[in-house]
């Protein structure tokens, strides 16, 4: 089985890079910084996410024997370089935001401050690590922002790009502020409550519905919920109503419905009324089929009498936006400010910080992204995190990370909790950083 804790998950130019670098003995302190250039056209807002692996995978950076032998064997290296390689650890420092903070593009979310060819290596899983929760929990935040205090599960493992990523989005989504996952591996790896319960197969396996639905309840007594839409959504519902009674006597009560298929604003209003007709106000109706933060908008304004929704594919996937435009750029080397030019991936020069401002009603009014020397009105968003290759702090339970991105998207202004794109980010570059970029272009000729 591929191993995914492997430092030879990266790419090839990163090793080729560090030879030279090794050749040319150039190992002073780099700068490195990680943000995101733009946002897709329909985020207002990003959610920070995925740092608790990447401090996972800087710490325990090494090159096993078989990596070097492989190393060897490919012809690109030389063997001394791969002798140095075999004790080669990181020992940088590193400063982020917390998980669960809301961002905005051009702001870097994390900087690794380095020896060169230690701050070198890690850009592609860094990037690989942040870019993914960051996308999955962004989108899974506009989820709880459409269908707030409704109970929303994870159901996209199957259709994940991968078991990484299934497992990582589960991660994030809950940390979005989802009610928890159908991944039972996530259960275990990170404590998120598991949900689920029958399959389509399970109906059709049995020659009877209602016979299904008593063989289920009876296995699962503190789990009943039962799919109604193999068939006939509402002959079934009325199964349902029938067998509750039945199973009245042995002390078991049926939680909800689901519905998976068909109009289900529809088949939820009429399935709705048959339950509170027969006196069971108690059932819930949970809905899932190809759902995202636009399906339960709608839901939400219509008021459709939906308790809870399975949201997969279009989450998992984050189908409307599959990608965050990220980069992990040199931001100073040598203690001499660097920034990159090429037309439309223009970069920030020097160490920089955050600085946030609320309005009265504290809701964000304006970040400013300056250098750490020139301090600003507000809050710094950056924080230390990392000393020469060893955690400040003990990882943060993913509880605390939910309650931060829960207090993190109560700051945002209505508009920017809209689904609907706004014009323009909230966001500033100060004066002093304006004047850094343009000296940097003097020392290289370019004005």
């Amino acid at each position: 089985m591929t191993d995914l804790q492997s430092v030879l998950l990266t790419d090839l130019y990163q090793l080729t890079m560090l030879q030279g670098y090794w050749q040319e003995g150039m190992d002073d302190t780099a700068v490195f910084e990680l943000f995101v250039r733009k946002s897709p056209p329909n985020r207002n807002f990003l959610i920070a996410a995925g740092l608790e692996q990447a401090l996972d995978y800087l710490e325990n950076l090494r090159f096993r024997e078989e990596e070097c032998n492989f190393l060897k064997q490919s012809g690109f290296f030389s063997s001394q370089f791969i002798d140095w390689l075999a004790n080669l650890t990181f020992t940088g420092d590193v400063d982020a935001m917390p998980e669960g903070t809301v961002f905005f593009p051009n702001e870097p979310i994390l900087r690794v401050t380095a020896p060169l060819p230690q701050a070198q290596l890690v850009e592609t899983r860094l990037i690989n690590l942040l870019q993914f929760q960051t996308l999955i929990a962004s989108k899974a935040a506009r989820c709880v922002l459409a269908a707030p205090d409704k109970l929303l599960v994870d159901f996209g493992l199957r259709r994940a790009h991968g078991s990484e990523a299934g497992l990582l989005a589960a991660r994030a989504a809950y940390m979005a502020g989802f009610t928890g996952t159908s991944n039972v591996l996530a259960g275990t790896a990170f404590g998120i409550p598991i949900f689920g319960t029958m399959a389509h197969s399970y109906i059709m396996a049995h020659d009877d519905e209602l016979a299904a639905f008593r063989a289920f309840a009876h296995s699962q007594p503190t789990n009943v919920v039962l799919l109604i839409d193999t068939y006939d959504t509402l002959k079934a519902v009325d199964k349902v109503i029938s067998l509750q009674a039945e199973l009245k006597r042995d002390n078991i009560t049926v939680k909800a419905v689901r519905i998976d298929s068909g109009d289900l604003a529809g088949l939820a209003i009429q399935v709705r009324e048959k339950l509170d007709r027969a006196g069971l106000q108690h059932i819930g109706i949970f809905a899932s089929g190809d759902l995202d933060e636009y399906a339960l908008m709608r839901f939400t304004r219509d008021n459709i009498p939906i308790d809870g929704f399975g949201v997969g594919t279009k989450l998992t996937t984050s189908s409307d936006a599959p990608y965050l435009n990220c980069a992990y750029k040199l931001q100073e080397y040598a203690g001499i400010p660097r920034r990159k030019i090429s037309k439309g991936k223009q970069t920030w020069p020097g160490r920089k910080q955050v600085f946030r401002r609320y309005d009265d009603a504290g809701k964000i009014e304006k970040d400013t992204i300056t250098l750490i020397d020139d301090p600003q009105q507000g809050e710094p968003l950056l924080m230390p995190v990392m000393k020469k290759g060893k955690r400040l702090q003990s990882r943060a339970p993913l509880t605390t990370i939910r309650k931060k991105v829960a207090d993190n998207l109560a700051t945002l202004p209505s508009e920017l909790q809209g689904l609907e794109p706004i014009s323009q980010s909230p966001v500033e570059i100060s004066s002093r950083l304006i004047r850094l970029a343009r000296e940097t272009d003097k020392k290289i000729g370019l004005n």
